[in-house]
């Protein structure tokens, strides 16, 4: 049905800036109503005469001027974001999940919570940024989970704006990820014991991410094909889906993980869920609780310097580094940590499977991983020489 009448609103200059006043349709508990909106449309710099300030206030208020115009519904801030939380950040996966509902209740709803919908714009959103006392990673992640809230905001009809339009983001600089060098790995190995050895030695041979391979069962192992597939991941002692389709993937294993999987499946202790490495209570193991009761300390002791805020996966960084310096392909690489590289992944998955190339990074991997140093892992030089590297053997 056609508007009963087409609006050019009212435009005034007060001071340096130009306002804008029209009516809008709105929806309160269900009942239409009509209010009247105003807001600033731009500052006498932007627009030196009010024939260009009418021009931008047009465009403002087109949504109000088409045929096909709807009252929206209205709501604050706060009320959105508890009905955003239940009714879509509940699809989202948990660890995704935990640091949205962070953002919103430790920093948008405190700022933006007792605003209606359609009076937020860009200008608070900029002033929300300048006065963030987060690092500039945490703000531009904040501005996302806003991004993420109003575009389904937009998609329920509560408001028709772009809200980041010309939004400064803060610059993040660029920081050189930690990883470790092949001697650290074969000193983490040495020091570390079972069934901490088996997870570390894993996680820089297959690049796997930590979630991955406290996800990891036995049936997804195949010692006689020397593979094995990464089918869901653990978060918090929770098991779920991968982090992205590309995730589902298989990953060739060398001759020495093969080996060292044999002897470690022989006192493995059997679980509800068949978990490569479980609690006693059967649930995955909690890569945070890992990192911090266990892997830190063994650094410590070690003399490890692992810069602030990075954990296992600097293991993944040392994998794609070595990949990288045996001349593995970017393709390869991709598959094997689980990133996009524009293939179906069926596709992906069954080439990788019998790939030749993945079998000769797999096995330099091995090498460089488990075989480099003897069982008492000390380096033993004949000349010029480093001894043939023997297969690692659990006490």
């Amino acid at each position: 049905m056609a508007r009963r009448r087409y609006q050019k609103g009212q435009l005034w200059l007060e001071g340096k800036t130009w306002y804008g006043r029209w009516r809008e349709d709105v929806l309160v508990g269900g009942v239409r109503k009509r209010i009247r909106h105003q807001e600033a449309i731009g500052s006498l710099k932007d627009y030196p005469t009010k024939r260009l300030a009418q021009r931008a206030l047009d465009d403002r208020i087109a949504h109000v001027n088409k045929v096909s115009y709807k009252p929206r519904p209205t709501a604050k801030f706060a009320d959105f974001a508890r009905n955003w939380e239940q009714k879509v950040l509940s699809q989202y996966g948990d660890s995704t999940a935990i640091n949205y509902r962070t953002h919103i209740r430790k920093h948008l709803v405190p700022f933006f919570g007792e605003y209606p919908m359609k009076d937020l714009n860009p200008e608070m959103v900029q002033q929300f940024v300048s006065s963030s006392a987060v690092g500039a990673k945490t703000t531009r992640n904040i501005c996302i989970t806003l991004q993420s809230m109003w575009t389904t905001a937009k998609a329920w009809g509560y408001v028709a704006h772009n809200l980041m339009e010309g939004v400064v983001l803060p610059d993040v600089k660029r920081v050189q990820r930690f990883f470790f060098a092949q001697r650290e790995i074969q000193l983490i190995l040495a020091k570390a014991k079972e069934p901490y050895r088996t997870w570390y030695g894993l996680a820089a041979e297959t690049g796997l991410r930590a979630g991955e391979l406290c996800g990891l069962t036995i049936d997804d192992i195949d010692l006689e094909r020397g593979m094995l597939q990464v089918r869901q991941s653990a978060w918090r002692g929770k098991l779920g889906d991968p982090k992205t389709t590309e995730s589902i993937r298989v990953v060739e294993l060398s001759p020495q993980a093969s080996r060292h999987l044999r002897t470690f499946l022989e006192s493995w202790h059997p679980n509800e869920r068949r978990l490569l490495f479980a609690t006693r209570n059967g649930t995955p193991w909690d890569q945070n609780l890992l990192l911090r009761r266990k892997f830190r300390p063994l650094l410590r002791a070690l003399g490890i310097q692992v810069p602030r805020g990075n954990g296992f996966h600097a293991f993944r960084h040392a994998n794609a580094t070595l990949m990288n310096s045996f001349g593995a392909s970017q393709k390869l690489r991709q598959q094997r940590l689980g990133h996009a590289d524009g293939s179906p992944v069926t596709d992906t998955i069954y080439t990788h499977v019998i790939s030749e190339d993945g079998k000769r990074i797999a096995a330099q991997l091995g090498d460089a991983v488990w075989g480099i140093l003897d069982a008492s892992w000390t380096e033993k030089e004949n000349g010029s020489r480093v001894e043939s590297p023997k297969p690692f053997v659990i006490n």
